[in-house]
């Protein structure tokens, strides 16, 4: 008799349900990594649409800010005036640029949404800037500058004020992010050399240049070339950064160096560790009363030898801090799209339209070439003689 087995079969099934088991796993993770991939992507949409909405919040802020300036350019103390500033510096979300600027937006729980070109009235990605603040008075002046680039600062205060203080060179102006080093004269040093531009390190903060240029109420033009006292309404300070201990106070007196010229720079006591924060230099200038009295009127010219800095300034009258008054007014602007919020804080510049000045009135890097010719005659002129 012949007997015949029975084919089982059971590893077939088992390598059957491995098989399954396995494309079951490969396909949920390559849908999860799908899903994931998709959020993500609407995220940074979203995030993107978010911080457009807060940008078109600062740019209506800005409009509100040339509002103002149009109705107090005649009389900053007329009524129209006094009654536009009010709706500055409080703590309701869009005040300013729903009574100042020409926004034209339905509103909706306070917010104001978004028209755009792509979406209508930002119904697709529900696009709104919920809250924008605007504060005219800051308690303190920042900013950026290149090398050998200058900066003219309006000294416009709250309240009377007869220091300023300059602080320069952070962390953002080093080379390396996990070195905070800062190079220094050593407080030894009895002489503060003016070195070739190579020889200066990169992380050595630069000389500033600093010039106060002030007039009071009984203002002349010859007022600016003279001198009473000793004291000038025209003063210029080169600060060398150091690592001496010397006083951080400096008196703006006697230093108008188109008179007389200064022997040395004055040293300024710098950290050479910027581990924790702030800013490497510190001085505090003690600004001479202006000429003739009164209210003054006065700007800070900065610029820079060497290196790149960021710099703050604050103003002091003696020991009090004082604010600036609509010189860098700041705008703070919450975005919306659907449920994703973005936050942008910018500082702006707002120039006085009534009292306009230059930064310089030539400035320049590099050589400079002047050729003078006085002639009755084309051919004498020679295109291309000077070089520097």
């Amino acid at each position: 008799m012949i007997k015949v087995k029975k084919q089982l079969g059971e590893v077939s099934i088992f390598i059957v349900i491995f098989f399954a088991l396995l494309i079951t796993v490969v396909i949920v993770s390559f849908v999860s990594i799908m899903v994931k991939t998709q959020q993500q992507a609407s995220t940074v949409d979203l995030s993107q649409s978010a911080f457009d909405s807060a940008q078109a919040g600062v740019e209506d802020a800005k409009r509100a800010l040339l509002r103002l300036q149009s109705i107090c350019s005649g009389d900053a103390s007329s009524a129209d005036c006094v009654s536009a500033k009010s709706q500055f510096n409080t703590s309701a979300c869009n005040n300013e640029v729903k009574k100042l600027s020409d926004v034209a937006a339905a509103e909706l729980d306070n917010e104001i949404k978004i028209k755009t070109q792509q979406t209508g009235a930002g119904s697709i990605l529900n696009q709104a800037y919920t809250c924008v603040k605007i504060s005219l008075d800051t308690v303190d002046y920042l900013g950026t500058l290149s090398a050998d680039e200058s900066k003219m600062i309006p000294l416009n205060g709250t309240g009377p004020f007869n220091t300023v203080k300059i602080e320069w060179f952070n962390s953002d102006n080093l080379n390396s992010d996990d070195n905070f080093s800062v190079d220094l004269q050593p407080g030894s040093s009895s002489s503060w050399p003016l070195l070739a531009r190579n020889s200066w390190k990169p992380s050595r903060p630069p000389i500033l240049r600093t010039q106060l240029i002030q007039f009071g109420s009984g203002f002349k033009l010859s007022d600016l070339d003279n001198t009473i006292n000793g004291e000038s309404d025209a003063n210029t300070l080169f600060l060398y950064p150091s690592a001496s201990n010397s006083n951080d106070v400096k008196v703006v007196k006697d230093r108008d160096l188109r008179k007389t010229a200064t022997g040395a720079p004055l040293p300024v006591s710098c950290l050479s560790d910027l581990t924790a924060g702030g800013y490497s230099c510190s001085v505090s200038l003690q600004l001479p009363a202006p000429i003739g009295g009164g209210a003054r009127t006065a700007f800070l010219r900065l610029g820079t030898l060497y290196n790149k800095t960021n710099y703050r300034v604050t103003l002091q009258n003696d020991a009090q801090a004082v604010k600036f008054n609509a010189v860098q007014p700041t705008i703070d602007s919450t975005g919306r799209a659907n449920d994703l919020f973005r936050r942008v804080q910018t500082r702006v510049e707002l120039i006085d339209v009534n009292f306009p000045y230059p930064d310089a009135e030539l400035d320049i890097t590099g050589n400079l070439c002047k050729t003078f010719l006085v002639t009755d005659n084309v051919a004498d002129y020679q295109a291309g003689s000077c070089t520097p």
